[in-house]
């Protein structure tokens, strides 16, 4: 979670909440953000469809992250999934698809609008004609301007990738940085994430794939090294093929708070939670946050997530929502529609 209205600046206070957003979530009744249906040739980031339009998963949405902005409400950054040429099986296919990241606006964390152009192309993020995904957005030292880390696969999952990033000043237009932040020969990284820490550098959270999540630290937000040890391995009943994808807070005066997505098998995703004291050492909990199904959009998969803080009156407990990406399983070996869809804290609830 990045709070901007709490915090503009690159500092723990940007993802410190005042209660743990907890274990009890209720999935809400609407699609954050829609998946384009099948027979849309536009590619307009700003369109909007009928919910009633044709949907088989050639294209779909996934990777929400949200800021939540100094000036008021929250924009949401995702990666858009698409038929890559001579591939028209879009994102069923998910190794030959093509992905841009794109961005939605809110102003109460409700009801969101895609705004118009492309935040980064796959071609401007170094990937081809291939896929830039699962945008991580936070501020560079005063707040002056934003840094986006993402991973830039120009390939299969098999193949090594990296993770780069991009700058901006006003979160629309984003320029590459030079170099990579994070490659190494025979490793496919995903789902980067950042964690400022109370000495002035910042840690990343980073899918190792096949092996679980890791972490490296950082001085100036450029230059990563490594941290030994796994941050989560995958030896757990939900998490036993894949954990990546962490969404971590800062709770005042308590303990560091992580949700997580977790797959025991390819066709089955949930999102998981653990908690640590210092953000190396994690310990899990039993059963999942938040399940697939048993209907709606994610009946196969519920995974990678982020947190908001909902608005509401200073007095009042805070509440949160969840935006996380949902597979309906739809298509053959449970792929399907991948759209981004939302759960809202049942502690704490406004009457």
């Amino acid at each position: 979670m990045i709070d901007l209205s709490k915090c503009s600046a690159a500092s723990p206070w940007v993802q410190t909440v005042d209660a743990d957003p907890g274990v009890l979530w209720s999935k809400d009744a609407a699609v954050a953000i829609d998946a384009p249906p099948d027979p849309d040739t536009t590619q307009r980031p700003e369109a909007t469809w009928s919910r009633e339009d044709c949907r088989t998963g050639i294209c779909g949405v996934v990777s929400p992250r949200v800021l939540a902005l100094s000036g008021g409400g929250y924009r949401m950054y995702y990666s858009q999934m698409l038929p890559r040429p001579g591939y028209p099986a879009g994102a069923n296919d998910y190794d030959n698809a093509s992905t841009r990241i794109l961005s939605a606006w809110s102003q109460d964390g409700n009801a969101w609008v895609p705004e118009p152009g492309v935040r980064l192309s796959p071609q401007e993020g170094g990937a081809g004609e291939f896929r830039v995904v699962s945008s991580e957005v936070v501020p560079v030292g005063d707040g002056r301007r934003l840094r986006m880390y993402f991973e830039c696969c120009a390939g299969s999952q098999a193949v090594t990738n990296s993770i780069r990033s991009a700058t901006s000043s006003d979160g629309l237009k984003w320029t590459m940085d030079r170099g990579v932040r994070v490659e190494s020969e025979g490793h496919n990284y995903a789902s980067p994430r950042i964690v400022f820490l109370d000495d002035g550098r910042c840690r990343m959270y980073l899918f190792d794939r096949g092996q679980g999540i890791i972490s490296l630290v950082s001085s100036d937000g450029l230059e990563f090294h490594p941290e030994p040890g796994l941050r989560i391995a995958q030896d757990g009943a939900y998490d036993s093929l894949c954990a990546f994808a962490p969404e971590i807070v800062r709770v005042v005066d308590a303990d560091y708070v992580m949700y997580y997505a977790g797959y025991c098998r390819s066709d089955r995703a949930d999102i998981l939670r653990a908690v640590s004291t210092d953000g190396l050492t994690w310990k899990k909990d039993a059963v999942p946050v938040i399940s697939p199904g048993p209907g709606g959009w994610d009946v196969a998969k519920a995974s990678e997530m982020c947190l908001i803080r909902l608005p509401g009156v200073a007095t009042a407990p805070p509440c949160y929502r969840m935006f996380y990406e949902a597979c309906d399983g739809t298509a053959p070996n449970s792929r399907g529609v991948w759209r981004i869809a939302s759960a809202t804290s049942d502690v704490n609830l406004p009457s």
